[in-house]
């Protein structure tokens, strides 16, 4: 499986407009090569260079079996980020560059988490649910 955006490049600078010194809405992502036995996507960003450790920007689960995640969408159930918001939170890194990670996987079957359900809770609910998993990194730092 493969995450790409039309946004950023894999390693490459996120564009302001997805940070929250622009719109702070999601970029658009391409998915391909999505094993056949899916039944749901699941989506979770985060910044592992964040000064209190690892910050979740947006967690997302249940996503149809899609090809395309659009620019500022939320494409299925919302689950809490580290903002405190069921929603995605753009790149805001405090200090210096900051790595952004977009995690994509591909599971077995729906899951059965609550609306709001938090990134560690998720990782727990797609234990042995994995089929594949994508991950595209793009770096932010403020201006």
């Amino acid at each position: 499986m493969e995450l790409k955006s039309a946004a950023f490049q894999q390693n490459q600078m996120i564009p302001k407009k997805y940070t929250c010194q622009g719109q702070d809405i999601n970029p658009p992502l391409q998915i391909q090569d999505i094993p056949d036995q899916t039944k749901s996507l699941a989506l979770i960003v985060d910044d592992p260079d964040a000064p209190n450790g690892d910050f979740v920007h947006w967690v997302v689960y249940n996503i149809p079996v899609i090809e395309v995640i659009p620019e500022n969408a939320t494409p299925g159930k919302a689950g809490m980020n580290d903002f405190g918001k069921q929603d995605y939170g753009g790149p805001c890194p405090p200090i210096g560059t900051h790595r952004y990670f977009f995690r994509l996987y591909a599971l077995n079957e729906k899951l059965t988490a609550e609306e709001g359900a938090d990134r560690d809770t998720l990782l727990k609910r797609m234990e042995g649910h994995i089929l594949d998993q994508a991950e595209l990194m793009g770096f932010y730092m403020k201006q």
